[in-house]
């Protein structure tokens, strides 16, 4: 009889291990479960909060191309710091302009308006728009002149 019952507890206790690690199993597979959705959702939030603050960016900078021409024609030094600041803000945010001035045209970072006689062919000789990027994105190509050579 003892030895049944030593059986019978053994087997109890195979049991119960079983049933552990059954336990143990599925706590981890939902513990990782609870993880993967956690780092979803913050990766979902920041593509969400990415994306507003493009299109806020995005149309804010007419608003900035303005402040840029108004400083050709008035020295104000309030005007000034009124750019400097905005500019400030949104280079914050990661926007940065994209640099074409005297480089090979790239359509890619820039649109075409005018073709002009040039010393070069294919160079970036004028901006009339800035282009800019928003962490490595093209939020928006500038407008460019680009020379074309005359023999």
């Amino acid at each position: 009889m003892k030895n049944q019952k030593k059986d019978s507890n053994k087997l109890e206790i195979e049991q119960f291990k079983k049933q552990v690690e059954e336990y143990k199993n599925k706590y981890l597979r939902a513990l990782a479960d609870y993880q993967n959705l956690e780092k979803k959702t913050r990766e979902e939030r920041q593509s969400l909060i990415k994306s507003a603050n493009s299109h806020l960016i995005l149309r804010l900078l007419p608003f900035l191309d303005t402040l840029d021409a108004a400083e050709i024609f008035v020295k104000d030094e309030g005007l000034k710091l009124a750019k400097n600041q905005l500019e400030a803000i949104l280079k914050e945010k990661g926007l940065v302009e994209v640099e074409v001035l005297n480089k090979e045209f790239n359509p890619h970072l820039a649109e075409a308006v005018e073709m002009v006689a040039g010393e070069k062919d294919n160079q970036v000789v004028e901006v009339l728009r800035k282009g800019y990027k928003l962490e490595e994105k093209i939020l928006r190509v500038a407008q460019v002149k680009v020379s074309k050579r005359v023999n």
